[in-house]
């Protein structure tokens, strides 16, 4: 073993005693970690030196970024917070772009960054390796909060305070850096023996809530937006539970996505780009938001003009009326629909018997937009990217999770995936590039971590898999069940058509690329080309082998026609 001297930073021999990396290992075990991922660095090593004393589970990236993203998937698969290593200065700014896709949707994390020896903080430019004026600064964009623990009797107690933050609503990633002599020198600080974290409580106001079921009894024509902060808050069964008793249609959004029951005779799906969606909740007297800030998708590009009045409920108070006036509800998504629920049964005002939009049921309501919808898309020439979703739902397993990159499959899947028994995670939240591989490595880790079946899919094009084609390393060296399809169409295709659409022609959207098939083979996972109408033959085949595995289709698909201008 080696660690180095945190004044030279010369190599020295190493020893058995514990030191305050051992504090961090011992607490988060205490909370309840089991995994943690990252990549090792100089001023980290007492981190490292420490886990090799304990029993969590290190699952190594090769870019900070990706670990950042496979940290997220653990916590979206598992409902636990995802924990993150990182090393100092280019590591840790490494990862920033992953934390602002957890920041931005709401993924519980507990980020412990090394830091330079203390001597050299305070932005005094000593010319210490990593060095940077002030580094937890650069994480204020994309976590909750920031600590640089300085003694390492204040490392249990720290972590604890950061595990806590990260599971209370509006939750998010956590922000932890520790001196690198802090995790090196030997401590008098006894084992941690117990830690408790629990989540803040976060209910909605009384007089919110009476008020919300005032509007709602009289409402003839309400409608539900299910946003991600729906999800979050677990708040399907309440979910549920208020749309049948108001007889209100439901939509998605791409966050939402699975909240509610897909075939529910009052779900509008995930619709939500679609102007005949747009119509019905415009024309809805009453609107209740759910964890949506009602942005850009939501309110298809901001076109969306409702008539009628909107409660909004989110725990985050800076989304309340960002975009829309309306009744803001400040509370946790799933405090604040079980309160809803409870007060309109006890009200009566749930008789919704009389429910009538325009003299037609709300049922009717969305049937009839539904196959709106369809027609609409059959009249694109889209049949082939129809068909392309389709033999892909198929062929994954009902209760199987998904992990979605920004590709113009995805852009489908927003849209039109039925996550049934399972979960549709995407990176709609800050829309980087890239997260579909390593999140689904993190998922998948997690999963197994749980007992759970185990095997997901992640979905990239050619342009965003190359953001995490390392990360087959990784897949490869803890074996983990993920399969991969790369929908190959030569470049950027989303921005390609956007482009074309806009300007007529695109410009530096096209791509040299690799033979994804060799690639994968050359790190040992298996691989196979297939045409776009075998997708769902050869993905039914990858789910029945061990390890990972890679399917790639080279094909060009299409977007369905933008609804915002008509």
């Amino acid at each position: 073993m080696i660690d180095f001297d945190p004044g030279t930073a010369a190599p020295t021999k190493g020893t058995n005693q514990r030191n305050g990396g051992d504090l961090v290992v011992e607490t988060l075990e205490a909370l309840g970690a089991k995994t943690v991922f990252g990549i090792p660095g100089q001023h980290a090593l007492g981190l490292f030196d420490a886990m090799g004393r304990g029993n969590l589970h290190f699952v190594s990236s090769r870019v900070e970024n990706n670990s950042a993203f496979a940290a997220d998937g653990y916590s979206r698969a598992t409902g636990e917070v995802g924990v993150l290593f990182l090393s100092t200065g280019p590591g840790a700014l490494t990862s920033l772009a992953g934390l602002q896709e957890a920041y931005a949707t709401g993924v519980p994390m507990v980020v412990v960054a090394s830091q330079i020896p203390l001597d050299g903080l305070g932005a005094r430019r000593k010319g210490m390796l990593h060095q940077l004026d002030d580094q937890k600064a650069s994480a204020a964009n994309v976590t909750k909060s920031q600590r640089l623990i300085q003694h390492a009797s204040g490392i249990p107690s720290a972590i604890q305070d950061a595990w806590t933050e990260a599971i209370s609503s509006p939750q998010g990633p956590v922000w932890i850096e520790i001196p690198q002599n802090v995790l090196l020198d030997p401590i008098m600080v006894p084992p941690v023996e117990d830690a408790l974290a629990e989540a803040f409580d976060n209910p909605p106001r009384v007089e919110l809530i009476r008020e919300a079921v005032k509007w709602l009894s009289t409402a003839e024509r309400p409608a539900i937006i299910a946003g991600g902060g729906t999800r979050r808050g677990r708040a399907e069964k309440s979910l549920l539970s208020i749309a049948e008793q108001l007889r209100a249609p439901v939509i998605c959004t791409p966050g939402g996505n699975g909240a509610f029951p897909w075939t529910h005779e009052l779900s509008l799906q995930s619709w939500i780009e679609d102007r005949y969606m747009t119509d019905v909740l415009e024309d809805a007297d009453v609107l209740i938001v759910i964890g949506s800030s009602l942005g850009e998708v939501t309110s298809n590009y901001f076109t969306f003009e409702p008539r009628g009045r909107i409660i909004q409920i989110d725990a985050e108070p800076r989304v309340l009326e960002s975009n829309r006036p309306g009744l803001g509800i400040r509370a946790d998504a799933g405090q604040a629909l079980a309160a809803l629920d409870e007060a309109l049964a006890e009200a009566g005002a749930a008789d919704a018997t009389q429910r009538s939009w325009h003299g037609t049921s709300p049922e009717e309501v969305v049937k009839e937009s539904l196959a709106k919808v369809t027609a609409r898309l059959e009249s694109q020439d889209l049949a082939k990217e129809l068909k392309f979703m389709s033999d892909i739902r198929e062929a994954v397993p009902a209760d199987m999770q998904t992990f979605w990159d920004m590709t113009i499959s995805a852009y489908w899947g927003w849209s039109c995936w039925d996550a049934r028994q399972g979960q549709f995670h995407s990176a709609q939240g800050a829309g980087g590039l890239g997260y579909g591989f390593p999140a689904a490595i993190g998922g998948a880790v997690g999963l197994e971590t749980t007992g759970k079946p185990s095997r997901v899919l992640a979905v990239s094009g050619d342009g965003s898999s190359m953001y995490s084609i390392s990360e087959l390393a990784t897949a490869k060296q803890h074996n983990v069940p993920v399969t991969w399809l790369i929908v190959d169409d030569g470049g950027y295709g989303i921005l390609r058509e956007y482009m074309v659409g806009a300007f007529g022609q695109a410009t530096a959207t096209e791509l040299a690329r690799p033979d994804f098939v060799k690639l994968a083979e050359s790190f040992g996972v298996p691989a196979r080309r297939v045409a776009p109408e075998e997708v769902g033959d050869a993905l039914k085949a990858s789910f029945e082998a061990d390890g990972p595995n890679v399917v790639v289709v080279e094909t060009l698909l299409k977007m369905f026609g933008p609804t915002h201008l008509d």
